[in-house]
């Protein structure tokens, strides 16, 4: 089965995240195909939008944890031997332009969130032009506590320095209501409306020329690219490697391999565990 799915509706292109046995968490295969189904709504000159979404309970809860995390194997994605930080910022550029592909896509995209848009399903989701999310949809970058950097730094463009330091220095998850709030999303509506708003929102655009859409998108774009996007993102991934290779992440991913990634990842988010001393935060030292 894909990872993704594409298909044509009108003037609509609807990309689909196709893995909900595991609420369309990232593997190697999903960010290539999810690029080459950008590449394919963008070829057709009679799409005028594209609306991304998730299969299954969740838009797309980040990383698959059980393969990356909780591997016991001794094998990255990168082979066996010593951490390479070169070779492993070669694997999340990649993934981090795969992601892109979304904010290079001619063709205006919507993301529709429903349940999670959570650590690296949060980096794919604001690649989007806009975000419509279900008012009770969490969005957020748990791994900012240990084991991860946000590699598209889309938190900071769309937030601004202080609202984005909120959420990256806590890890927090915010709902839809104070996603729309505090501006990192275009709107938050009951869940039972999600699919009609977005509807409303694509087929608006969709009354509007290709040409127009393309032109006033890269004249938006191509302002936050004068304000160093590229070099930040360049920044991100190089940081997010050295996270998951700090002796904190390397305990974090000992402790997953030992316990379970979901038993981390709990300790992790509610800040019961010292990654630094290795330890319960209430057991003696």
């Amino acid at each position: 089965m894909p990872t993704v799915v594409y298909e044509k509706d009108g003037r609509i292109g609807r990309i689909t995240l196709n893995r909900p046995e595991v609420m369309n968490a990232i593997n190697t295969d999903l960010p290539r195909e999810l690029e080459a189904c950008v590449e394919q709504a963008n070829d057709d000159k009679d799409v005028h939008a594209i609306v991304l979404s998730g299969a299954g309970d969740a838009f797309c809860a980040g990383y698959d944890l059980t393969a990356y995390a909780q591997n016991t194997s001794g094998k990255s994605q990168y082979g066996e031997g010593p951490w390479d930080p070169m070779q492993d910022y070669a694997f999340m550029m990649g993934n981090t332009q795969k992601f892109m592909s979304l904010w290079r896509s001619y063709k205006p995209v919507i993301a529709k969130v429903h349940g999670f848009a959570v650590a690296g399903g949060s980096d794919i989701a604001l690649c989007c032009d806009l975000v419509v999310m279900a008012d009770t949809a969490k969005i957020g970058y748990m791994p900012a506590r240990v084991w991860g950097c946000p590699t598209t730094a889309m938190w900071v463009y769309r937030l601004g320095a202080e609202q984005a330091k909120r959420m990256l220095l806590t890890g927090d998850k915010i709902d839809g209501r104070e996603a729309e709030r505090i501006g990192l999303i275009h709107k938050a509506v009951p869940e039972a409306d999600l699919d009609a708003e977005v509807e409303r929102l694509a087929e608006r655009m969709c009354t509007v020329p290709t040409n127009q859409l393309m032109m006033q998108k890269l004249m938006i774009n191509q302002a936050l690219d004068s304000m160093g996007l590229q070099n930040t993102q360049m920044i991100a991934t190089l940081f997010d490697g050295i996270t998951r290779h700090s002796p904190e992440g390397v305990n974090f991913k000992r402790r997953s391999e030992e316990m379970g990634w979901k038993q981390a990842v709990r300790e992790r988010d509610l800040g019961t565990f010292d990654w630094t001393e290795n330890r319960s935060i209430n057991s003696a030292k």
